[in-house]
């Protein structure tokens, strides 16, 4: 399968050694999101989910001065300018949010330079964030006179807890790398210099694990965002169940047992 095409340069996609790359790309605006941006990103990762060639996806912003520096303010204009069309632009952030967060492939932020408002949200809604030691990260809200939906707050509020999304969101400052690694908004820091290829690495490693095993984790994780009442528990034993059917199982055991490392075909 070839790599997905979105229909404008804003937002790039590549597929090389069972990465599926995902760009922002706007760096004269520092990768600030578009409306077109935002509704692209489902297509973009409902395909890299599709390919069986893609092992896990990464999100990055082009060039080295951010990741994502929030919203295409200069769209608000016309974009956000009544009650309908702030309606379909939240419609189009939300449904790119709801395909980031329910991606049933393993998701990175690699987040180098600016990721503020949006880009914080699109990072969160990562299951992985590894940043550069010059990442900044900010939620302006405050200074904006923004009003912030649940489901954003309670997004953050998942990642690092109520006492950090309060200090995030009332003092509406950024924070830098070493700080967002003490609030667990990053999983790792690393030197800019390096960023790249830490991340490749780290995603080949993700990538060479049992898809199967992946699966069924990232499903878990999925359902753990939903209310208990909602979560689908049957589900996940039949996708345990099918890892222990499965010729992987087979082949991870068999690697074990050999000393070498195992080649899994996701079946």
């Amino acid at each position: 399968m070839n790599a997905p095409t979105a229909p404008n340069d804003r937002l790039l996609a590549e597929k090389k050694d069972g990465i599926g790359w995902i760009t922002f790309n706007n760096p004269a605006r520092h990768n600030a999101v578009s409306f077109e941006m935002w509704q692209n990103l489902p297509v973009l990762l409902a395909q890299f989910v599709a390919d069986p060639e893609v092992g896990v996806i990464v999100l990055k912003g082009a060039g080295e001065k951010a990741f994502v520096a929030g919203a295409d303010i200069s769209q608000f204009k016309e974009k956000r300018s009544s009650e309908d069309a702030v309606a379909a632009y939240n419609k189009a952030a939300d449904d790119a949010s709801k395909a980031l967060q329910e991606c049933a492939k393993p998701t990175i932020a690699m987040v180098r330079g600016y990721c503020i408002g949006g880009g914080t949200a699109i990072a969160v809604n990562c299951d992985i964030r590894i940043a550069a030691d010059d990442a900044k990260f900010g939620v302006p809200a405050g200074k904006l006179g923004l009003g912030y939906r649940f489901v954003g707050v309670k997004r953050l509020t998942d990642v690092v807890g109520p006492q950090f999304t309060a200090e995030i969101f009332f003092t509406a400052r950024q924070f830098n790398a070493q700080e967002a690694l003490q609030m667990n908004l990053v999983n790792r820091v690393v030197a800019a210099a390096e960023l790249e290829q830490y991340t490749l690495d780290y995603a080949k490693t993700i990538a060479g694990n049992a898809p199967l095993t992946l699966a069924s984790v990232k499903a878990s994780l999925i359902e753990y965002g939903k209310p208990p009442a909602e979560r689908d528990l049957e589900k996940l034993q039949r996708m345990v169940d099918i890892c222990y059917k499965s010729e992987d199982y087979k082949e991870g055991q068999a690697a074990f047992a050999e000393k070498r490392k195992p080649v899994f075909k996701g079946r």
